[in-house]
């Protein structure tokens, strides 16, 4: 059973054989494949380029390219603040490994030598799709937390920092110089907006959306 019915892999390879073979080989393992000839192509794709992934994917892209190679496109992926969304995968030759290695070292998910053993590659894919939905999930939670903190007044931004710095009722009206009636309206209030029934809910999410 595919495990990721709706992720898609996205090849760029000058090489129209080895984009044939990818493809191929993806559709035997029911991977989604969209395949490019150039960086640049893949660059004029808008709707990859400029829009935020909301099904995992990943890249699998050749180091050495005419025109724009591999490692530039890359460089361009990483001023995207989603970029940790879409893993890339390097496919180098012999002569490029080096150069894929450093990548890797620069963020890059992993790098396949040519001519690739098709399960290793598949196994990587399916790797870095798996990172790129924990991406796109933390990356939702944390859009929706921002919004949930939004809507919070001045007055119950100042109620939840005591309240999850451990005051009680009692001590946090003294602080803000209100009644302990006013603090529990503020608290209600507080916890309905941010989805959570406790003090130590409230904590315990705040820390994993930042």
């Amino acid at each position: 059973m595919n495990p990721f019915p709706d992720a898609k892999v996205y090849l760029v390879d000058d090489d129209v054989g080895v984009r044939e073979a990818l493809s191929w080989l993806l559709r035997t393992r029911r991977l989604l494949s969209d395949s490019y000839g150039s960086a640049e192509a893949f660059l004029a794709d808008e709707v990859v380029w400029n829009q935020e992934p909301e099904a995992p994917c990943c890249l699998l892209l050749d180091v050495r390219m005419p025109g724009m190679s591999g490692l530039a496109l890359f460089e361009r992926l990483k001023t995207l603040p989603w970029q940790a969304a879409m893993p890339v995968i390097f496919l180098s030759g012999h002569a490029d490994v080096p150069t894929a290695v450093d990548a890797v070292k620069r963020g890059a998910f992993d790098f396949c030598e040519k001519p690739f053993s098709d399960n290793a590659l598949v196994d990587r894919i399916e790797q870095a799709l798996t990172q790129s939905a924990q991406v796109i999930h933390q990356r939702r939670v944390q859009r929706e937390w921002r919004q949930r903190m939004d809507s919070l007044t001045d007055r119950e931004r100042d109620v939840m920092d005591l309240v999850v710095a451990g005051l009680p009722n009692k001590l946090v009206a003294d602080q803000l110089g209100i009644s302990v009636r006013t603090v529990e309206v503020h608290r209600s209030r507080v916890f309905d907006k941010m989805g959570v029934k406790s003090a130590v809910e409230l904590a315990n999410a705040l820390r994993g959306a930042s």
